[in-house]
């Protein structure tokens, strides 16, 4: 009787009362039908208590089984506390004018923590996930330090789904081929990344097992995973990989095969590569005095077979493109072998054309690339040159590439632009051949000389924090920087690297920098901030490797 009286006071609601009358209520409870208007809340508001007073409780909701037991320990209190501040952006400083943006330091809390084999405090994993929902990058940490609680909470909590696709090393399943063949793409990609460093060839045969049904785009990612321990019992299947459908996926076997020196793809790149560049002797002494270019003119069926476009992509002249493509794929001990020099000399060495145009900047450029490609320290030390000489070959890559506005027949009219911006990332590519301590050192002494305005793709190739001689001299360029009138913003880019990478040692460096600049000034500002993130991240780790620590 309740449920129909209020589909009636439902219906004449939304008629209106002048169009139907108001139905009958409760006979024990007078109402005052005088007026229809307020005698129809009278009646709704009766029927309202009695459908609450009546109702029936639900049945009891199953208890879910917990969370599987997670045995690292949680961080101290302090840690977990510092980690709040992170998440909030709420401390002692604001993370505004005291210190940098806090949640820029996130990531390397979160790194040092899963370094030191802790599990997330678990009040904060709800917000961890929160933040890793709206940032990617953060991910694998959050699902490594949320554990299985992370992942009992995500089953429940549809925004929280993304923790479901996240593999990562603490709880990535078992391989199997149940796991290869229903996986997600994700859980799939790890199982070969992780196959790829205990047992390559497993790795293979099972890529290989479902490789024709596959995507295109999953394709190209797959090979991506088989950079790990890459060698030449893949070549067989990156050879068939040549003729793939997908233009992209070819690229990408073709420049996996570069990087084998043995394989049949650099034996066929370093014939072409003979033929396009040939050393001549001098006539007295039968030394190698010169290196003549003589690049292709056309893309035959077997350059394109093996990886190099038939148009350039990059605005360059054909023959230019053609000739790069070609250097860049052939092996870089072919120079040395053919010729008897180290790299430091065929360097020096002019480059000249049959027809008179200047090839030089393009050879090195590709060999360059080469270096990159093959991981050859030796080369890429040669192409940098001893920092920082200005004369060095990296400079002369760099300056070149900035006037040469083109060549009469081997590029067209943008190759300097297209150039120039290629240049710009050379020095950061082959530092990464290059070992840590080595590249920290090469831009430490550019910084010395150079300053910061053209050091920033070079401080993002060296690992992080920085080591104390690189902190040193970014230190001293910034004091140059400040002394010379200069605005903080003109280093906006290396300012934002300062912070998260600076060595924390550094503080009372820069706290003495920014107390000598002028009071209220930009830099005065930009450098008390620089200083007090760099306490805090002194404070930060300090507590992460002091609790773990304490526990050993």
């Amino acid at each position: 009787m309740t449920t129909d009286l209020w589909q009636e006071l439902n219906t004449t609601a939304l008629l209106g009362t002048d169009r139907r009358p108001l139905p009958a209520g409760p006979d024990h409870l007078p109402v005052d039908r005088s007026d229809p208007a307020t005698a129809l809340l009278d009646l709704a508001a009766v029927a309202t208590v009695r459908r609450r007073a009546g109702a029936l409780a639900d049945p009891a909701v199953p208890v879910p089984a917990p969370a599987a037991p997670d045995p690292r320990p949680e961080p101290s209190p302090a840690a977990a506390h510092r980690l709040a501040v992170l998440l909030t952006g709420h401390g002692p400083h604001g993370g505004g004018h005291g210190t940098a943006n806090l949640g820029e330091l996130l990531p390397q809390w979160l790194t040092a923590a899963r370094g030191h084999g802790y599990r997330a405090p678990a009040a904060a994993v709800p917000a961890l996930l929160d933040a890793a929902r709206a940032r990617s990058e953060l991910r694998p940490d959050v699902v490594a330090l949320t554990g299985p609680l992370g992942r009992w909470l995500a089953e429940r909590n549809q925004e929280w789904k993304y923790v479901g696709r996240t593999v990562t090393e603490e709880l990535a399943p078992e391989p199997d081929e149940r796991l290869w063949q229903e996986g997600l793409f994700a859980e799939r990609v790890s199982l070969i990344s992780r196959l790829r460093r205990s047992d390559p060839a497993a790795a293979l045969t099972l890529l290989g097992s479902t490789w024709a049904t596959e995507r295109a785009e999953d394709r190209l990612l797959f090979l991506d995973a088989l950079h790990e321990g890459l060698s030449l019992g893949d070549e067989a299947f990156l050879e068939a990989a040549l003729t793939d459908r997908s233009k992209n996926v070819r690229a990408t076997a073709a420049e996996l095969l570069s990087t084998l020196p043995g394989s049949a793809l650099a034996t066929r790149m370093a014939e072409r590569a003979r033929a396009a560049v040939r050393a001549t002797a001098h006539t007295t002494n039968s030394t190698t005095d010169r290196l003549v270019v003589r690049p292709p003119v056309e893309c035959d069926a077997g350059m394109q077979r093996d990886g190099i476009a038939p148009k350039s992509p990059t605005g360059r002249g054909q023959r230019a493109w053609w000739f790069g493509e070609i250097v860049a794929a052939a092996p870089l001990r072919l120079w040395t072998a053919d010729t008897g020099l180290t790299p430091d000399q065929l360097l020096r060495l002019p480059v000249t054309e049959e027809e008179a145009d200047d090839w030089r900047e393009d050879l090195h450029e590709a060999w360059a690339r080469a270096a990159v490609r093959q991981r050859d320290a030796d080369w890429a030390r040669a192409l940098l040159g001893p920092p920082p000489r200005p004369a060095g070959a990296l400079a002369r890559l760099a300056d070149r590439a900035r006037t040469k506005s083109g060549r009469s027949s081997g590029a067209t009219g943008t190759a300097g632009a297209t150039r120039a911006a290629q240049a710009t990332g050379v020095p950061s590519r082959l530092l990464g051949v290059l070992p840590e301590e080595e590249r920290a050192a090469w831009t430490a002494a550019f910084i010395e000389t150079h300053g910061l305005g053209e050091a920033f793709q070079l401080l993002g190739a060296c690992a992080t924090p920085w080591t104390p001689p690189l902190s040193t001299a970014v230190v001293a360029a910034l004091e140059r920087a400040a002394a010379s009138g200069s605005y903080p913003w003109s280093h906006s880019g290396v300012l934002g690297m300062t912070e998260r990478a600076l060595s924390p040692a550094t503080a009372p460096a820069v706290a003495a920098l920014a107390a000598a600049a002028t009071p209220n000034s930009a830099w005065a500002d930009t450098l008390t901030r620089l200083a007090e993130t760099l306490r805090f991240r002194a404070a930060m780790l300090d507590e992460l490797a002091a609790d773990r620590g304490a526990g050993a």
